[in-house]
């Protein structure tokens, strides 16, 4: 790598109006790069990913989650409640916010359960938890009855705070551990239908009609849940959804008999990939969120059928947007940014910070899970061919992410 000596930083292209002081951060520090394709980015916010503490710390931690988010240009993010205690009260979240004022080196913003023990039988105290955390959610677990939904999002609404769903209906997954598709039944394994997802949407989307609540749904895999979606915002209905980096570049014609490759939802069929793509395009998916879920190495060794559901995905998910959407030209950079960073601190009303990441778009490498900051090494990008090194991530005023490569 070349060396870009003090003051002479302006081959590093600043996007128009990111950050006005980022020109003199970069003007006092020496800074390398690689070529004259290197950009600037606002620090990227993830609002789902799993940090595993506390409860979980053989998996991941706050403080090594953020390192990854770090590597990855973020500096901001929102941790799922599927921890031990789940911050279903006030003194469980305790638990949880004495790590997050310790720890990690990014921005870390918790949710707190909508049900106790994320069991969805009895409501969490949304109300004692509510100045607290960013949002409600019992993510890995839908809520499966419609009236425990439906005082949830009352007592949310009340509260001016979110309803952040994972949308599965059990009685529809028969133990079902891929997408119910051409793979599951060539190579006899069970399957997970699409009505398990865009079922609950479906409901939950007549609730927050009915009630007002401000509602996001996690994760969507399927074209109906885009479709859906799509029609429940030209009502009006105060909805929006994610989707991940692996649902929008791959399907189930790429499974291979291994434990990275399994998630949940699944990787859904040719056709489901193209219709997230198009609600990309169109703006019916407003974000991309990683679903960061590290496990141990030995968890997801029991290939598709008995690994852990959970894939990582701080440290790939610019270089495989930026790879296989903006450089085939499917979106632009700057939708890019838009769905990594405005829409999420826009939606979830995440204060803007000084964060910002210098990235060289110019550089390919392979993905190397052995290098990854995070705990967790299970990753369908394992070995693919990707643009995009993060050089820097800088929060303020601090570089807390430098490539050494």
């Amino acid at each position: 790598m070349a060396e870009a000596k003090k003051n002479s930083c302006m081959s590093v292209g600043i996007p128009t109006g990111l950050f006005a002081d980022i020109s003199t951060f970069l003007s006092s520090h020496t800074v390398t790069v690689s070529s004259e394709n290197c950009v600037v980015f606002p620090g990227f916010c993830d609002v789902h990913v799993h940090f595993r503490e506390p409860g979980f710390s053989y998996k991941e931690t706050v403080r090594t989650g953020s390192q990854a988010a770090a590597a990855g240009g973020y500096t901001a993010v929102c941790t799922m409640p599927n921890l031990s205690p789940v911050p279903d009260s006030l003194i469980n979240l305790y638990k949880q916010l004495e790590l997050i004022n310790k720890d990690p080196i990014i921005n870390v913003y918790p949710y707190g359960s909508i049900t106790v023990k994320e069991e969805g039988k009895i409501l969490s105290d949304l109300e004692e938890l509510a100045p607290f955390v960013i949002g409600f959610s019992d993510d890995g677990r839908g809520v499966q009855d419609e009236g425990m939904m439906r005082e949830a999002m009352l007592r949310a609404k009340a509260l001016d705070m979110m309803i952040v769903a994972h949308c599965e209906d059990n009685s529809l997954l028969h133990a079902g551990y891929i997408h119910d598709g051409e793979y599951a039944k060539a190579h006899g394994h069970r399957g997970i239908c699409s009505e398990s997802e865009w079922g609950p949407i479906e409901r939950d989307l007549r609730l927050v009609e009915e009630t007002g609540c401000a509602y996001h749904v996690c994760h969507i895999s399927t074209k109906e849940s885009v479709q859906l979606i799509r029609e429940a915002k030209r009502r009006g209905i105060n909805v929006t959804c994610e989707t991940g980096p692996h649902y929008l570049v791959l399907d189930d014609s790429n499974l291979q008999e291994d434990g990275r490759f399994k998630m949940n939802p699944p990787l859904r069929s040719k056709e489901d990939r193209e219709a997230l793509v198009e609600g990309i395009v169109d703006g019916t998916i407003d974000m991309i969120a990683t679903d960061h879920a590290p496990h141990s190495a030995e968890e997801k060794s029991r290939g598709l059928e008995k690994s852990a559901f959970g894939i990582v995905g701080l440290e790939t998910a610019f270089p495989v947007i930026y790879t296989r959407l903006v450089k085939t030209g499917i979106i632009s950079l700057e939708k890019a940014v838009e769905l990594l960073y405005k829409n999420p601190v826009e939606r979830f009303g995440i204060p803007e910070n000084t964060g910002f990441s210098v990235w060289d778009l110019d550089e390919e490498y392979t993905v190397d899970p052995s290098r990854f900051k995070s705990m967790g090494r299970a990753t369908p990008f394992e070995n693919e061919r990707l643009f995009g090194k993060c050089l820097y991530t800088v929060l303020n005023n601090k570089i807390i992410h430098q490539n050494t490569d």
